[in-house]
């Protein structure tokens, strides 16, 4: 009995020794700032055409770290946090896109934009088109003071040619471009905006094929990716191919058409006679001359081959803009409801406007029609959509009008799943961060929207907003 006493005591003395080795206890990890508990998760996956599909994850967790979501899984599991939220019958999407932006194109909107981005559930949105000292100016100064803002990537000027469309010659043409004459300058132009801190760069209508060649090969230098309208001097099925994103389906409807060799050969002779020193009375000619001529004499099997070639090029169609008279916005009660969070000098112009377009009735519908129609045959031919508004022009409320745009994609022929990977997925790729954007899972950054009801349901329920997550930070829209 001695002996196991002795040999129960050297235990114990042992175990002492070891404890007092091992120091004292680590301390606690301190919590996440955030969870989402009891949640479903809506996850995108799969590509930006036929092929995005929707997960549907019931009562889940996702746990929000600074910038980042640290840990997703079943509800009441996963790490700590300082501050839940209940998720209960609530739906979690990742943030939102405005793939179609201008921040300055209305220098009385440029300070409310961002708040009212992020209300909208935009956490993210591309600037096609302005100076790009102001706007690389404005994105730090929102960074530095800390500023609920979304994720801002710009472009800087519209790359024009050697006349300028948005020249600043009156309040519905803003200085958003400027001119590249030839192909000197182009390569100047784009080395200037990849120093300056552009993300992208932007070509537009009145390029010739010798300067948008530059420009495609200095952007491909400096590793830009390229917004594009389609060049007047261009076909779609020519230029598409070469950028990674075209927008409004502008100039679409020529390469669709019969006798589209003779229209762009018109078009053409107009670009080289024309001698005024503006470019906007130039593009706006042209468009009047030929789009209903060309929508007349649409030719559906040479538009199955413009279709075939643009499989690899996002299309941002701006719906919301090019079907601007079949669906009013300020005929809606949403819009008049979204005007009375705007600065109080846009809401009367804007008011005065809605009252001139009610006074002058019913207008062509022609347009509206076929670019629904045409994004719904884009969608089934496998070509990439992307979701952008052209805010705040024509009316476009900043980030309510995106949730306008995922209707009418719905409306063109999309899925509502197709219609929120518009959204969610295809712009991140288009900015090559797809690996750490547009998805709910540790790792990716941390932009969610938090809505009342189920989108894949009703693509109308993304505009049922319970908070917003952006950069990490929660936040209730309206406060």
């Amino acid at each position: 009995m001695r002996q196991w006493k002795r040999r129960a005591s050297a235990f114990a003395a042992t175990l002492l020794g070891l404890s007092a080795c091992a120091g004292p206890a680590a301390p606690e990890r301190a919590p996440a700032a955030l969870a989402i508990d009891r949640v479903t998760v809506i996850q995108i996956e799969g590509g930006t055409d036929r092929g995005a599909v929707a997960r549907v994850l019931a009562d889940h967790r996702v746990v929000v770290d600074g910038d980042r979501i640290v840990w997703v899984g079943s509800a009441g599991e996963g790490p700590r946090a300082a501050r839940t939220v209940d998720g209960r019958g609530r739906f979690l999407i990742p943030g939102l896109w405005d793939a179609h932006v201008h921040f300055l194109y209305d220098e009385a909107l440029t300070e409310a934009m961002p708040g009212l981005f992020l209300d909208w559930g935009i956490t993210s949105v591309r600037d096609t088109g302005g100076d790009l000292e102001t706007l690389v100016a404005l994105r730090a100064r929102l960074r530095e003071t800390r500023t609920p803002a979304p994720r801002i990537f710009v472009a800087g000027p519209l790359l024009d040619g050697r006349h300028v469309v948005y020249d600043g010659a009156n309040p519905s043409q803003p200085a958003l471009g400027t001119s590249v004459p030839d192909p000197t300058t182009a390569t100047r132009q784009v080395a200037l905006l990849a120093e300056g801190g552009a993300d992208l760069i932007k070509i537009y209508e009145l390029v010739s094929p010798e300067v948008f060649d530059a420009l495609v090969v200095a952007a491909r230098g400096h590793g830009l990716p390229i917004a594009s309208h389609v060049p007047l001097s261009l076909t779609a099925d020519v230029a598409g191919p070469q950028v990674d994103s075209m927008e409004h389906l502008r100039n679409v409807e020529l390469a669709c058409a019969r006798d589209w060799q003779a229209l762009h050969a018109e078009r053409v002779r107009a670009l080289a006679a024309w001698t005024q020193p503006r470019g906007y009375p130039l593009r706006k000619s042209l468009h009047e001359a030929q789009r209903f001529a060309a929508i007349a004499d649409h030719d559906p099997d040479r538009c199955e081959q413009v279709l075939a070639a643009l499989r690899g090029t996002m299309q941002v169609p701006t719906l919301r803009l090019n079907a601007f008279d079949q669906a009013r916005p300020d005929r809606l009660a949403a819009w008049a409801r979204a005007v009375e969070a705007l600065p109080a000098d846009v809401r009367v112009r804007w008011s005065e406007t809605a009252r001139t377009l009610a006074a002058e009735g019913e207008r062509d519908l022609r347009f509206a029609e076929w670019s629904l129609s045409l994004v719904g045959r884009m969608d089934a031919a496998g070509v990439p959509i992307g979701a952008g508004t052209d805010t705040p022009i024509r009316l476009a409320v900043p980030g309510e009008s995106l949730h306008r745009e995922l209707e009418l994609l719905v409306e063109a022929g999309l899925e509502p799943a197709e219609a929120l990977a518009a959204s969610v997925r295809a712009p991140a790729r288009f900015m090559r961060i797809e690996d750490r954007l547009g998805r709910i899972a540790a790792g990716q950054l941390a932009d969610l929207v938090l809505l009342e009801a189920n989108p894949l349901e009703d693509i109308r329920n993304t505009r049922r907003i319970v908070g917003v997550v952006s950069q990490g930070r929660y936040r209730v829209p309206g406060e």
